[in-house]
């Protein structure tokens, strides 16, 4: 399953607190960086997302948790969507009078 992991810092965290964190986790092998599919900075700074794929959300606790004092977390499983497979789906909504609901 893939997640998309937003985190924000806290006030008061700086650079080099995230930066030990980051360096305890990793010298521990705690970031399981073979799943990350992605890792995004906001324009800024103190905030972004990542896209990690992983089959046991138990590894998104053990990645993130440490961080936690320092920064908070909002993961949420997500799934890709075709447009011309949702455009088909859109329309026969729309042909039908918006009267079934719409999910995928």
């Amino acid at each position: 399953m893939l997640y998309v992991c937003r985190y924000e810092w806290y006030a008061g965290t700086t650079r080099d607190k995230v930066a030990e964190q980051f360096m305890r986790q990793h010298e521990a092998g705690r970031h399981h960086a073979d799943k990350w599919q992605g890792w995004y900075a906001l324009a800024g700074g103190g905030a972004g997302f990542m896209l990690v794929e992983t089959d046991d959300p138990r590894e998104l606790t053990e990645m993130f948790q440490p961080y936690m004092h320092l920064m908070s977390w909002d993961v949420r499983a997500i799934y890709e969507l075709n447009y011309d497979d949702m455009a088909a789906a859109m329309r026969e909504v729309v042909q039908q009078g918006g009267q079934e609901r719409l999910v995928h």
